[in-house]
Formats: structure tokens, sequence, C-alpha cells
């Protein structure tokens, strides 16, 4: 996909845009392992036990 081009990957920047505002933009962190941790139970909760929207 070209750079600067978010309809080629549409999906993917949907991801990224979801990442932003739901996570990073909602946590402070002090240590690369905090970072590693948060992610992991963040994606682990996304996967999960968020409601899948295409379903409402």
């Amino acid at each position: 996909t070209q750079p600067g081009n978010p309809q080629q990957n549409a999906y993917v920047e949907r991801y990224n845009r979801t990442v932003r505002y739901d996570w990073l933009t909602q946590n402070l962190f002090d240590s690369l392992e905090e970072v590693q941790h948060g992610a992991t139970a963040w994606l682990w909760t996304y996967n999960n036990e968020r409601p899948n929207m295409a379903l409402f």
C-alpha cells in the first residue's frame, strides 16, 4: 500500500485508530514492561470481551 492512503488498507487503519483512542490515550506508562503488559491485556479484551460492533 502507498503511504498516506488509508483507503487502500481501511481495516488496518481502523484498528490503529481503535488502539490509539481506546488504549494509548487512556494510559500513561513508566516502563516498557508496563507497555507490554498493558498491550497484552488490552488485546485480549479487544478480541474476547469487547462486543463485535458488526453484530449491532
